[in-house]
Protein backbone atom coordinates (compact mmCIF):
# COMPACT_ATOMS: atom_id res chain seq x y z
CA UNK A 1 0.00 0.00 0.00
CA UNK A 2 1.44 3.36 -0.93
CA UNK A 3 1.50 6.36 1.34
CA UNK A 4 -0.55 9.18 -0.23
CA UNK A 5 1.73 11.74 1.40
CA UNK A 6 4.80 10.41 -0.41
CA UNK A 7 5.24 11.25 -4.08
CA UNK A 8 7.07 8.81 -6.31
CA UNK A 9 10.18 10.26 -7.91
CA UNK A 10 10.14 10.46 -11.69
CA UNK A 11 13.53 9.12 -12.73
CA UNK A 12 13.62 11.45 -15.73
CA UNK A 13 13.60 14.44 -13.39
CA UNK A 14 16.83 13.45 -11.65
CA UNK A 15 19.81 15.68 -12.35
CA UNK A 16 23.16 14.18 -13.37
CA UNK A 17 24.46 15.05 -9.90
CA UNK A 18 21.60 13.15 -8.25
CA UNK A 19 22.25 10.12 -10.47
CA UNK A 20 26.04 10.02 -10.09
CA UNK A 21 26.79 11.31 -6.58
CA UNK A 22 24.87 9.01 -4.19
CA UNK A 23 26.93 7.64 -1.31
CA UNK A 24 26.83 4.06 -2.52
CA UNK A 25 27.54 2.39 -5.85
CA UNK A 26 24.27 0.48 -5.93
CA UNK A 27 22.41 3.79 -6.07
CA UNK A 28 24.74 5.06 -8.80
CA UNK A 29 24.04 1.90 -10.81
CA UNK A 30 20.30 2.42 -10.30
CA UNK A 31 20.63 6.00 -11.49
CA UNK A 32 22.38 4.85 -14.67
CA UNK A 33 19.98 1.96 -15.38
CA UNK A 34 17.01 4.33 -15.24
CA UNK A 35 18.40 6.59 -17.97
CA UNK A 36 16.05 6.12 -20.91
CA UNK A 37 17.13 8.77 -23.40
CA UNK A 38 20.34 9.96 -25.01
CA UNK A 39 19.89 13.56 -23.87
CA UNK A 40 19.94 12.55 -20.20
CA UNK A 41 22.82 10.17 -20.83
CA UNK A 42 24.89 12.90 -22.51
CA UNK A 43 24.22 15.23 -19.59
CA UNK A 44 25.45 12.55 -17.18
CA UNK A 45 28.61 11.92 -19.25
CA UNK A 46 29.30 15.67 -19.36
CA UNK A 47 28.77 15.93 -15.60
CA UNK A 48 31.09 13.01 -14.88
CA UNK A 49 33.77 14.35 -17.24
CA UNK A 50 33.59 17.80 -15.63
CA UNK A 51 33.73 16.48 -12.08
CA UNK A 52 35.18 13.14 -11.04
CA UNK A 53 36.09 11.41 -14.32
CA UNK A 54 35.64 7.94 -12.80
CA UNK A 55 36.45 5.36 -15.49
CA UNK A 56 34.06 2.67 -14.12
CA UNK A 57 31.16 5.14 -14.14
CA UNK A 58 31.99 6.33 -17.65
CA UNK A 59 32.12 2.68 -18.76
CA UNK A 60 28.68 2.04 -17.30
CA UNK A 61 27.36 5.12 -19.08
CA UNK A 62 28.88 3.90 -22.35
CA UNK A 63 27.24 0.49 -21.87
CA UNK A 64 23.91 2.17 -21.16
CA UNK A 65 24.26 4.22 -24.36
CA UNK A 66 24.71 0.98 -26.30
CA UNK A 67 21.58 -0.45 -24.67
CA UNK A 68 19.54 2.64 -25.53
CA UNK A 69 20.74 2.55 -29.14
CA UNK A 70 19.85 -1.14 -29.39
CA UNK A 71 16.33 -0.41 -28.10
CA UNK A 72 15.89 2.29 -30.75
CA UNK A 73 16.72 -0.13 -33.58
Amino acid sequence: MSDPGVESADSSSLSPEQRLEPPNTRLINAGIVTINDMETLRACVAYENANQQRIPILRRLKDRASEIRAQDD
